[in-house]
C-alpha cells in the first residue's frame, strides 16, 4: 500500500458522474500529483519541459483514457512507464479531474507565419494531398470534446513527436488508425505549421 502525505482539500467537483466519473477527493489526487506528476507535468499541470505534454485544462475523459491505457500498456512511453507502475485504477478519476481543473497556460508562438500557415492547414486541410481539416475532430480554437483530445497551448515539441509517432505507427492506441492515416498523409513542414498554430491557442 503505497503512503502518501495527507494534504487537507476539498471536493473537486467534476460534474462528470453522468459520464462514468465521480466526484474526487481532491487531498488523495493532490498527494499523487505531487509526489508522482509533479517532476514531469507541474504541480498545475503546465509542463515547463516541451517533451512532456500540458495536462492542464485537457478534457478528463481523454486524460482517464490515456490513463487507463497506460496501465493496460495500450499505450507505452518509457518514461510513463515507472510512474505508471505506481498509480492503480482508482487513482485515475481523481488525476483526470484535478487535471482538467487547473487553467492552461499556451506555450507560444515563436514563428507567426509558420503558425498563420498552420492555422490554414487545421481550419482547411490540404485536399491536394489529401489530409482532412484538424477542426473536424479537435473542434474550433483546438478545444477538443468527449472523443477527442484538447491541443490548444500544447507545446510544439510534443505535438510533433505525436504526430511522428502517429505516421511511424509507433503509436496505435486512441483513435490510432484515424490518426495514423492523417499522419501520413502530412509532410514535415505542415507538421510543423500545424505545432505552431496549436502552441498559440489558449
Amino acid at each position: 500500500m503505497r503512503a502518501f502525505t495527507r494534504i487537507t482539500g476539498v471536493v473537486v467537483a467534476t460534474g462528470l458522474s453522468g459520464m462514468g466519473f465521480q466526484p474526487a477527493v481532491a487531498d488523495d489526487a493532490t498527494a499523487i500529483v505531487t509526489t508522482v506528476c509533479v517532476a514531469c507535468h507541474g504541480a498545475d499541470g503546465n509542463s515547463v519541459a516541451p517533451m512532456f505534454p500540458k495536462l492542464a485544462g485537457q478534457r478528463p475523459e481523454y486524460l482517464a483514457k490515456q490513463l487507463k491505457e497506460f496501465l493496460a500498456s495500450k499505450r507505452k512511453n518509457e518514461i510513463m512507464a515507472p510512474m505508471i507502475a505506481s498509480l492503480k485504477g482508482d487513482d485515475v478519476p481523481g488525476l483526470a479531474a484535478y487535471f482538467s481543473a487547473q487553467k492552461p497556460v499556451p506555450a507560444g508562438v515563436a514563428d507567426s507565419k509558420l503558425a498563420e500557415a498552420g492555422k490554414k492547414i487545421y481550419d482547411d486541410g490540404n485536399e491536394e494531398s489529401g489530409v482532412p481539416a484538424c477542426v473536424g475532430c479537435h473542434q474550433a480554437n483546438a478545444a477538443g470534446n468527449e472523443q477527442f483530445p484538447r491541443l490548444a497551448g500544447q507545446f510544439q515539441a510534443y505535438t510533433l513527436q505525436q504526430l511522428a509517432d502517429f505516421k511511424a505507427g509507433v503509436r496505435t492506441n486512441d483513435k490510432g488508425k484515424l490518426m495514423r492515416v492523417v499522419a501520413g498523409r502530412m509532410t514535415d513542414d505542415e507538421m510543423k505549421a500545424v505545432a505552431e498554430y496549436l502552441a498559440g491557442l489558449n
